[in-house]
């Protein structure tokens, strides 16, 4: 029995196999899916690594070229991340005509994400018509969020008619970080406050109060919240009909400057990659500081919003790209929070890949977790086997 995580995003599938007790065995990716020269990664726990350059005009040929290089009769369920669930769908569920449905209607509300994840689900129905396909939802995590957190305000009626509010993103990764970050304390998650940040392309922050999400950065949409690599985070909603009467610009067209156009690209004008801003910055580009700053800035904001949200923090976690790679940009994001008894070890932070980063006396742990979104979709595949 091996169970097969898929996440199939706009331009790249992922992919983790893990057996019955839960061991990765393989994993690997389909990067730049569309071109000629995908990148095509594989690792098997016994094996190096395998780089391959290849043309993959579409999903169905990415997918089919992973399952190809793997034992396909040994995958008895495959665990799907789909990031919008809506409403209705709130935790993990079997995959049904009636779930796809659901997944279908959030289209407009996750363009970039659920078409692709839908899109795989009904792949591997073909392909592997034996396996059991269950669906884990990135929004699920944030279910418990209050409704005075989660409502906004507009007109009552426009929440009962078309649900607009506050679902969050990133679940699945502030879910497990929030667990290992529970367990490096010693502690149960229902006994602790915790404050995770998942940065990286997307962003996201979230307060999670004795196990429970309280709030999150993420909206109706992934568009709100933290400034990211080229989504803009917050923004007053009078800009966007201003611009478009202003630019002369459609719907279509001011959704993709606010998604594709915004955030560390817009600022800085040449990236979206903040590795590349931190090397342009340090040979003097101004606006690639200007980004980082900004970033930074909008992060150091929110962890002070939900500080006073849960009124007691026992941690901050940074994780995904960004919070686990970047040294800086930790520091930066916790420049002057002292008053709030968050003190940061400044070798700990440069040297520490995974585990505790902040100084003794730091009344709240600060922390790096290395996020592993694959194997809470296994761990919830696993009831239903």
């Amino acid at each position: 029995m091996r169970i097969l995580v898929l996440n199939c995003g706009s331009s790249s599938i992922k992919y983790s196999i893990f057996d019955r007790d839960l061991n990765r065995i393989a994993r690997g990716s389909v990067e730049r899916i569309s071109s000629k020269d995908a990148c095509v990664l594989s690792y098997r726990s016994d094996e190096p690594e395998s780089k391959e350059i290849c043309n993959i005009p579409d999903h169905k040929t990415a997918l089919e070229y992973i399952l190809g290089h793997i034992e396909k009769g040994s995958i008895t369920a495959v665990g799907h991340r789909v990031v919008h669930g809506g409403e209705k769908l709130r935790n993990s569920v079997p995959v049904t005509d009636a779930v796809k449905q659901e997944i279908k209607k959030c289209f407009q509300l996750a363009p970039l994400h659920n078409p692709h994840n839908l899109s795989g689900i009904e792949m591997i129905e073909k392909i592997l018509p034996g396996a059991k396909n269950i669906a884990v939802f990135d929004t699920a995590f944030h279910s418990t969020i209050p409704r005075y957190s989660y409502l906004y305000a507009l007109p009552y009626y426009l929440y009962r008619k078309y649900t607009i509010r506050r679902f969050g993103f990133h679940g699945i990764s502030h879910r497990y970080v929030s667990m290992t970050a529970a367990g490096i304390l010693g502690k149960e998650m229902t006994d602790i406050n915790i404050i995770t940040c998942h940065l990286g392309n997307g962003c996201s922050i979230t307060a999670v109060k004795k196990g429970c999400v309280v709030d999150t950065s993420m909206g109706f949409t992934p568009l709100e919240g933290l400034i990211m690599g080229t989504r803009c985070g917050d923004i007053d909603p009078a800009i966007v009909p201003y611009l478009m009467a202003s630019e002369g610009l459609t719907l279509s067209e001011i959704n993709t400057l606010l998604t594709g156009q915004s955030g560390l690209y817009g600022i800085s004008g040449i990236s979206n990659d903040m590795k590349t801003l931190i090397d342009e910055a340090a040979a003097g580009n101004e606006r690639a500081q200007l980004a980082i700053d900004m970033f930074t800035y909008r992060v150091r904001k929110y962890i002070g919003a939900y500080y006073a949200v849960l009124g007691k923090v026992d941690a901050i976690v940074f994780t995904a790209g960004i919070g686990e790679k970047s040294p800086l940009i930790r520091s930066k994001s916790l420049d002057d929070l002292q008053g709030m008894g968050i003190i940061l070890d400044r070798a700990l932070n440069s040297t520490v890949s995974s585990g505790v980063i902040s100084a003794g006396g730091s009344a709240t742990k600060v922390m790096v977790i290395p996020t592993d979104e694959e194997l809470i979709i296994a761990r919830e595949v696993m009831p239903f086997l």
